[in-house]
């Protein structure tokens, strides 16, 4: 089997179409092209073609899981949720026929890999996420130190780097109480919405009524 064509794709000049004797078979990325030793003339097995459009599917999914993880940083398993649903097979209905049409997912070992990849390049790192949580939940929205625990442990952080970050805090769940009163009071008119709205930030409703009773405390 035999390359016979490389072409830049006409909608993403980033990525090149490739020719296995006449025919369109995989897609890579530019930097693939050179990494993998990709030329025209250059001929292969089946089974080395079969692991090129694994690369390819890699390259595919990396780029996608990069601009994933760029719009915000992203807890491990947040990201390893995010490729396992890209291994499930997708279905939908034929624009032309009707017929429903069902795609297989990225293989596991795909995902895996992209997943050990944004790891070592240090797109994800679980102490960084949580302090970026940590400021924008605690420090600039006001949420309790239990509210907090709770989201970061769903997030996948361990319980020692928790606990390091609440003993780095100097704020107590008092404090953060009275400025998420000060900060959200005007937006409520009926006194127990909003006590039910604290108590949704996790502050427990004795915290909350003393507060409330005694805002100058």
């Amino acid at each position: 089997m035999k390359i016979t064509d490389i072409s830049l794709q006409a909608r993403d000049k980033n990525r090149v179409n490739v020719s296995v004797d006449g025919k369109y078979r995989f897609s890579l990325d530019v930097f693939q092209v050179g990494e993998l030793g990709i030329k025209i003339g250059r001929e292969y097995t089946e089974e080395e073609i079969s692991k090129l459009e694994d690369d390819s599917q890699f390259g595919k999914l990396y780029a996608r899981s990069i601009e994933y993880c760029l719009m915000r940083p992203r807890a491990i398993k947040e990201v390893r949720d995010y490729l396992r649903r890209k291994t499930l097979a997708t279905r939908r209905r034929s624009a032309k026929t009707g017929k429903i049409i069902e795609r297989p997912g990225i293989k596991p070992e795909i995902a895996e890999r992209v997943l050990d990849r944004l790891i070592e390049k240090k797109y994800l790192d679980d102490e960084k996420f949580a302090r970026f949580w940590f400021e924008q939940r605690f420090m600039k929205k006001g949420a309790s130190i239990r509210r907090l625990k709770l989201e970061l442990a769903q997030k996948g952080i361990d319980n020692t780097t928790i606990e390091s970050l609440v003993k780095e805090n100097i704020r107590s769940d008092d404090e953060e109480l009275r400025k998420v009163i000060a900060k959200k009071r005007y937006r409520y008119s009926d006194q127990q919405k909003f006590m039910q709205y604290l108590a949704r930030q996790g502050f427990s409703y004795d915290d909350i009524k003393k507060a409330l009773e005694n805002p100058n405390d």
